[in-house]
């Protein structure tokens, strides 16, 4: 049965999927496996069939925020997804991870929406640990610069406490802040699935957030780098486990 947003049914999809938020980082996913090939695009939902040393994924984005990557995460699972992993991008809450740096999430504070539409918020949002570790092994082979620990997912940063917000979770330990992550890891686990997360951060601790997703946009080169390398970590985990 064809999935009614991402327009794909199981015959498409395999077990071992990377989600991100951007229609066009899907495709240089895909570009970056073999075999590459494009399955659908409805709204901010674009799908990829690929090979990455010789194992079939899937490649989806997402849009962003929650809603729509939880809609994704239940289609994909209806065809039969077992494994996902999200590249997306970050902002650091800590002065100390650079722009292209990576962030790998051991969980996640759960202030998006779409989570807590399914779950209370006392239920933790934890990556896989064994997928988490063959995140932690494939970064270090790649000698990626990377970081371990906690992000916490919002849907807004143009809030008018956003400094406020910000400080108080740099106060307490928490390395970057995205949109979808936390969504990710709580459902994921309740629906039964494998899943992580691999963060590129684009935007500095307390760096403007418009300017700093301008030079996102705009390709600088260590950002565009971390995009890939997180991409290659994600894809070569799947495919090791």
């Amino acid at each position: 049965m064809i999935q009614p947003h991402i327009h794909v049914d199981s015959q498409q999809i395999a077990e071992r999927v990377i989600v991100c938020g951007d229609p066009a980082r899907a495709a240089r996913i895909a570009s970056w496996c073999e075999g590459g090939e494009h399955l659908s695009t409805n709204r901010e939902f674009s799908v990829y069939s690929a090979w990455f040393q010789g194992v079939k994924v899937t490649i989806c984005s997402t849009g962003i925020g929650a809603p729509s990557m939880l809609i994704a995460l239940e289609e994909l699972k209806q065809c039969g997804a077992t494994h996902i992993i999200r590249v997306g991008s970050a902002g650091a809450l800590q002065n100390h991870v650079g722009l292209g740096e990576l962030i790998i999430a051991e969980g996640a504070v759960r202030d998006d929406g779409g989570s807590l539409s399914y779950l209370p918020q006392s239920y933790p949002a934890v990556a896989d640990l064994a997928l988490t570790m063959r995140l932690l092994d494939v970064a270090g082979k790649l000698k990626a610069a990377h970081h371990l620990g906690l992000v916490r997912s919002h849907d807004s940063f143009y809030t008018d406490e956003e400094m406020q917000i910000c400080q108080f979770w740099h106060q307490r330990g928490i390395l970057a802040a995205d949109m979808e992550t936390s969504a990710l890891l709580a459902v994921g686990r309740y629906r039964g699935l494998k899943v992580a997360s691999v963060l590129n951060n684009v935007v500095l601790y307390e760096q403007d957030v418009q300017q700093g997703i301008a030079q996102f946009n705009q390709a600088e080169a260590d950002m565009m780098q971390g995009e890939k390398l997180s991409a290659l970590i994600a894809l070569e985990a799947l495919v090791s486990f």
